[in-house]
């Protein structure tokens, strides 16, 4: 909770259901990062869905 920097427990289970082993990494899923809109808008279009930003990127994943 503390490192995700949620106050409510609630956020943080949100997230921690990401989450399938050891490594932080679900195998089920490939992950990629935006920097800017235009990356974002390819990634969308791309089929990869929106999760959460974290240090002013945006994180999207897509089901292998």
């Amino acid at each position: 909770m503390q490192m995700l920097g949620h106050r409510n427990i609630k956020n943080t289970l949100i997230y921690t259901q990401l989450i399938k082993n050891v490594d932080g990494f679900d195998p089920e899923y490939i992950s990629k990062v935006a920097r800017t809109v235009e990356e974002a808008r390819m990634l969308v279009e791309a089929g990869f869905e929106y999760v959460c930003d974290v240090d002013g990127v945006k994180i999207f994943r897509k089901r292998k």
